[in-house]
């Protein structure tokens, strides 16, 4: 029995001698070899394991069967090598190979009534000693826990941090390290400030064709003042990974609401104090999503307006008989509502006039008819058409006139018309030289009206034929003369709207464009300001954009001969190779004399080529304060030159000093 336990010490032994330091191997080899191995010499050098109880747990005379004496001996090797070990991350996976399993570990004698808990093993990092991390139930257990009696004590660990609530940055580093969507932040209602019959988070996504979980992160993130550039890096998983021009377009989207949404609360608020608001006005003013729309409502309410008609037929006492007619028609009798001496009232033709005004006035309000009417616009050929307007054929200017010469007999589908034709149209209309108006087919007005007869306003009993007629002379005055009207301001301003911009982002895409031009660095370059009567400019400049020299030709003026003697002195005497020609007046005879010159090899031994750059805004450039100030001792004509010629070397640098709207690359209608 002895053999075994002593094999086993020398083998660990062996390896400490290797691994500790000598101050911790207190005990000879010899030593060990000559007394029969005994646990409570090492357990004396531990204050956590008294000698007594040691002694104690030793002397009971409990009868044990064989195998458990080996399994008891076997944790006693174990407590000795936790003690004599320090725990560090190499010993640790060479004492693997010694430690018992766990199964043997966890085993007592059979007599014994109670069995031990195994605590789990603490590990302290030696290099972040007051960090303490208690390690999972699946690692291997320790029992260099003081015995007490037949019960193992529990070693509890101090712990200085918060383990089970991790900061908020690494939950949402954990939920979405590859910028994974995550949907529904805060939910999809959102509470605005003005309360609608619409859901703004909706309206948005349908106006935008964004997604609504988007929509309402979005929002929220507004609300916390979070740049578009801020959202677009940094909360790509919250916003789909949308781009910053689609952020832009939503921005602006949902302050067009919420405008529409403040504006109509006004309208309520003057309209409830002017008495004027009714229960069916409150509906209809909470159901609007655009400006053109709470206009359309709220139009014949404003303060010094005559009155629609509805409204003057209201005002005689005929709303419960319209109302009537749609919900009751079994008991209307309209020639009890006949006044002889009142105006509006005086035979049965007026009362039926003033009940299909008031008929007219609720459908063209209703949300739902006017869906339909708009969802079937959708799906038919409208089209936008312009004319010359008969006044300005007559007496208007002429040059004006044949500005617009292409819009005179002008008609296209609103889905195919192009933005910068619209911007024309509106700028011709506004000059009252052109007649614009929107084509809507005769087959939405039948289509409409059948649907609001017989689906929509569909009586709920029996209508006589007089009724009937009412009904339909309703439906058709409803359309003609309020949702036409309508449909027709909707599509302008959608088109109008679309229009400004498309023009503002590619006046942007241009703008970009040319200011990211690559510059030709490293050169110097003659830049030519081309013309006739004043000659040509010619400024010459170094690499590093500073003025050698400046001068004027006379190519065009029968003295090219001799000027080009001149022109290829400055050419040898700065090593220029590079010419650079603007692309304003002369230009292009400019461009023949210099290529001329180069084809016959004039200006050898230089290797000279030439290019044309646009001198947009170089004019106004020249008289600008920043030129004065830049070159003031050159004359405005000079002063082009050098900007044509820094163009070239440095885009960039050059078209910053210009204003955007001189440089020439909008869509200018």
């Amino acid at each position: 029995m002895s053999s075994l336990p002593r094999r086993v010490k020398s083998e660990a032994k062996a390896l400490t001698s290797e691994e500790l330091p000598s101050f911790l191997n207190s005990s000879s080899e010899s030593e060990e070899e000559e007394e029969e191995w005994e646990p409570k010499s090492k357990v004396a050098k531990r204050p956590c394991l008294p000698k007594k109880n040691e002694a104690k747990t030793k002397k009971t005379a409990v009868p044990r069967p064989a195998g458990a004496k080996k399994m008891v001996k076997k944790v006693a090797i174990k407590e000795e090598m936790d003690v004599s070990l320090p725990i560090a991350p190499v010993e640790d996976k060479r004492m693997q190979l010694l430690k018992p399993k766990e199964e043997d570990v966890g085993t007592k004698p059979k007599s014994l009534n109670q069995k031990p808990e195994v605590p789990k093993k603490m590990e302290i990092n030696s290099f972040q000693g007051k960090n303490k991390k208690s390690l999972g139930s699946d690692e291997k257990p320790s029992t260099s826990v003081p015995a007490v009696g037949n019960q193992v004590k529990h070693e509890k660990c101090e712990e200085a941090f918060a383990f089970d609530e991790p900061p908020s940055k690494k939950i949402k580093l954990n939920a979405c390290p590859e910028g994974k969507p995550v949907k529904n932040l805060g939910g999809n209602k959102i509470k605005e400030e003005f309360e609608m019959n619409w859901d703004i988070v909706q309206a948005l996504s349908e106006i935008t064709n964004v997604e609504p979980w988007v929509c309402a992160n979005l929002i929220n993130l507004f609300q916390e003042e979070n740049t578009i550039p801020f959202i677009a890096r940094y909360r790509k998983e919250l916003i789909n990974n949308l781009e910053a021009d689609a952020l832009r377009e939503v921005q602006q989207t949902l302050e067009e609401l919420r405008t529409v949404a403040k504006k109509t609360h006004t309208t309520i608020q003057k309209l409830k104090k002017e008495g004027k608001l009714s229960g069916c006005l409150l509906k209809a003013l909470l159901n609007c999503r655009t400006l053109e729309e709470l206009d359309h409502v709220s139009a014949p309410y404003k303060t010094g307006s005559k009155g629609t008609k509805a409204q003057r037929a209201k005002q005689l006492g005929l709303e419960p008989a319209a109302l009537s007619l749609l919900q009751n028609p079994v008991e209307l009798n309209l020639f009890s509502y006949i006044r002889p001496n009142t105006k509006g009232l005086a035979n049965i033709r007026e009362v039926e006039t003033g009940v299909q005004h008031i008929l007219a006035d609720i459908f063209a309000k209703d949300k739902d008819t006017l869906d339909f009417i708009r969802k079937l616009c959708q799906q038919r050929y409208i089209s936008i058409q312009s004319t010359l307007a008969k006044v300005s054929s007559k007496s208007g200017n002429e040059k004006d006139i044949n500005k617009f010469q292409l819009y005179h007999e002008f008609s296209c589908n609103i889905k195919n018309i192009q933005h910068h034709q619209i911007l024309a149209i509106n700028r011709g209309e506004n000059l009252k030289i052109l007649t614009v108006k929107v084509n809507i087919p005769d087959g939405v007005k039948n289509e409409f009206c059948w649907w609001c007869v017989n689906e929509r306003w569909r009586p709920k009993q029996f209508l006589k034929p007089e009724f009937m007629r009412i009904l339909r002379s309703s439906v058709e005055d409803a359309y003609k003369r309020l949702i036409h009207p309508l449909l027709c301001r909707e599509f302008r301003s959608k088109l109008t709207s679309d229009a400004e911009k498309e023009s503002v982002m590619m006046f942007g895409r241009n703008l970009r464009q040319l200011l990211l031009t690559s510059p030709v660095r490293g050169r110097t370059l003659m830049g030519v300001d081309p013309g006739y009567k004043h000659g040509c400019k010619l400024a010459i400049i170094s690499p590093t954009s500073q003025i050698l020299h400046t001068d004027v030709v006379y190519l065009h003026s029968g003295q090219g001969f001799r000027e080009a003697e001149k022109i290829k002195k400055l050419l040898l005497q700065y090593s220029c190779s590079t010419v650079v020609i603007g692309n304003g007046t002369a230009c292009r005879e400019t461009e023949a004399y210099f290529a001329d010159l180069i084809m016959k090899k004039y200006f050898a031994p230089l290797d000279v080529v030439y290019c044309i750059v646009s001198e947009a805004g170089a004019s106004i450039y020249s008289v600008s304060p920043e030129a004065s100030k830049e070159m003031p001792d050159l004359d405005p004509n000079l002063r082009s030159a050098v900007s044509i010629a820094r163009r070239v070397q440095d885009p960039l640098a050059e078209l910053v000093k210009i204003e955007p709207k001189h440089i020439g690359v909008g869509m200018y209608q």
